[in-house]
């Protein structure tokens, strides 16, 4: 693509008597053989001043040309592209008026870039031109925000302080050591946090480089670059962070784990801080905890009915224990946490242990393990069970000692509910066995197993059918069944300026396997995870997480690569 725009805008120079052919002909080897576009080439050689290549541009295309040293892009319109598509299509939003948007462009030859930018924005596009050059130098100026800029960046951003909601007069009284020169750097914390809760991210990282620092949020269990301050701040912002954490700002050599509050909106927001050192610094990442994210219930979760009814069935039950597995991020706590507030009433004592407390449910009694207080997960759960509670949930199950007092808690008349890190469902049972626990006691006490994953959902508003699907041997490879294929419309992700590359939010799907005699025969006798699972398929009709996945795509919630991204076969 690069090198037809090149000749094009060669012959069209040429055509102006702007460079003669003979010259042509040696800039374009020149150029190729240092990897720059004719653009680049020529201006870096002063062969053909760069206002004269854009006034050639615009009288060939009949566009308008614009100066962007001169014009400086609304700051709402330049966001709906993300800093790798702008790259991509060498495009920069400018304005926008009702349904058009004026974008300039450095190829306006090219019709398929121009089909892309419509459907990107949802909007008619209005073209200007300017040169490559012009626009990445653009690009990097508001997408890297650098030294420069920083100050403008402060000067616009949230000038509020953050309602610290707790150990608000400690950090008030090391706050003074940021004051005076280092008082922006409060102002730009603030808004980085700021802006990732308008964003609805879930987590926050700030990470040291060589020469530059680099804040990225992830939003919908995808990292996304938002700001690079300059470097000579950083030391200052982990400072500050750190005071709101409560973490030793001298300490620099080991990890540090701590959390703050506060208030946004109107409600309170938890923030998880972990410090790492790296080699040119500490790495901070925030996870952010909004109590208001599980006001879903189990229903809203995107459970197949089949799962939702058989976690439903069991949540429900008097005693024995259900595990969620999964990696980090797949949303096991929200789910465990959305089961509790089923089972809140008055009727019974519901107490939970968890590093740390992620959300503070009102009506559920939870301890928070501090292992340099002596409070471990084990001993957390034994005074636990000496406070008369009827159902608990373990926010975790890491060790041998604490699946052995969990395992006896659900034999003796409580409902335990925790997490445990494997891949499918079946695996949970060989890895409670591999931990130490006798089979008998793992057949006898696990009522459930639920491997749970999160996809992204596609948007409902730019999301397009296939125009030709894969091959139907890799479809029924990856587990389609071809009566699937007959009735449904698998959709692929667009793009617009509503949503994520073509995605917008997540939702979790499930894997249940409901422990019967049969399974539990096969528990004693150590039947390898993958019988266990076979049976239960076969048997018991249980739905798998590919399954799950792929009934999610039939029903174009989802795309097939993402269910691939999210499963094993």
């Amino acid at each position: 693509m690069k090198l037809t725009f090149d000749k094009r805008l060669g012959r069209i120079l040429v055509k102006r008597k702007l460079l003669a052919s003979s010259d042509l002909e040696k800039n374009m080897s020149q150029s190729k053989n240092e990897g720059i576009s004719l653009t680049d080439c020529l201006i870096a050689h002063d062969v053909v001043p760069e206002a004269d290549i854009i006034a050639s541009l615009s009288a060939e295309s009949k566009l308008p040309p614009v100066d962007l040293d001169k014009v400086s892009p609304e700051e709402k319109v330049v966001r709906v592209f993300s800093e790798d598509q702008a790259r991509k299509y060498k495009a920069l939003p400018l304005f926008k008026i009702n349904n058009v948007m004026t974008m300039v462009i450095a190829n306006p030859f090219d019709i398929v870039i121009l089909d892309d930018l419509r459907r990107l924005t949802s909007c008619e596009i209005r073209r200007v031109v300017s040169t490559e050059k012009k626009i990445l130098d653009a690009i990097q100026r508001i997408f890297n925000v650098e030294e420069e800029e920083m100050d403008k960046v402060l000067e616009d951003s949230i000038s509020e302080e953050l309602e610290l909601t707790d150990g608000k007069e400690e950090s008030k009284q090391e706050e003074d050591e940021l004051t005076g020169e280092d008082a922006p750097v409060i102002k730009l914390v603030n808004m980085i946090i700021h802006k990732a809760l308008e964003l609805g991210a879930s987590d926050i990282h700030i990470e040291p480089y060589e020469k530059k620092i680099l804040v990225r949020y992830r939003k919908d269990g995808v990292l996304s670059a938002a700001l690079n301050p300059p470097k000579k701040i950083f030391n200052a912002m982990i400072s500050r962070i750190k005071i709101m954490t409560m973490l030793d700002i001298a300490e620099k050599r080991k990890p540090q784990d701590g959390k703050f509050q506060i208030r946004f909106e109107g409600r309170q927001i938890d923030f998880r801080v972990s410090s790492l050192p790296t080699v040119f610094g500490e790495k901070i990442v925030m996870r952010v905890l909004d109590s208001s994210s599980i006001n879903l219930g189990l229903d809203a979760l995107g459970f197949e009915p089949q799962a939702l009814e058989s976690f439903r069935r069991c949540v429900n039950a008097s005693y024995g224990m259900i595990l969620v597995t999964g990696p980090t991020g797949s949303g096991k706590s929200t789910t465990l946490y959305s089961a509790l507030k089923e089972l809140m009433c008055v009727e019974d004592n519901l107490m939970t242990v968890e590093d740390p407390v992620e959300y503070q449910l009102e009506g559920v009694g939870q301890v928070p393990v501090n292992p340099k207080r002596g409070m471990t997960f084990a001993g957390a759960l034994r005074a636990i069970l000496r406070q008369d509670p009827n159902k608990v949930m373990i926010g975790e199950i890491r060790d041998n000692e604490t699946a052995d007092i969990a395992i006896k808690a659900a034999m003796t008349g409580h409902l335990v509910l925790s997490t445990l890190h494997t891949n499918d469902a079946a695996s949970s049972i060989s890895r409670l066995i591999d931990m130490g626990v006798d089979s008998f006691l793992v057949s006898l006490s696990v009522i459930l197993i639920g491997a749970q994953r999160l996809a992204r959902k596609l948007c409902d508003l730019c999301r397009k059918p296939y125009e030709k699907l894969p091959p139907l041997e890799k479809l029924l490879y990856i587990g389609f069944k071809e009566e699937d294929l007959k009735k449904s419309t698998i959709y692929r992700p667009g793009g617009c300026g509503r949503c994520r590359d073509g995605y917008k939010g997540r939702f979790a799907f499930l894997e249940a396997l409901e422990i019967n005699d049969e399974i539990r025969r096969m528990t004693i006798k150590k039947t390898p995870a993958l019988d266990i699972k076979k049976y239960a398929e076969e048997k018991l009709g249980m739905i798998t997480l590919r399954r799950a996945g792929i009934l999610n795509v039939l029903r174009g919630r989802t795309t097939i690569e993402e269910v691939l991204r999210m499963t094993e076969k």
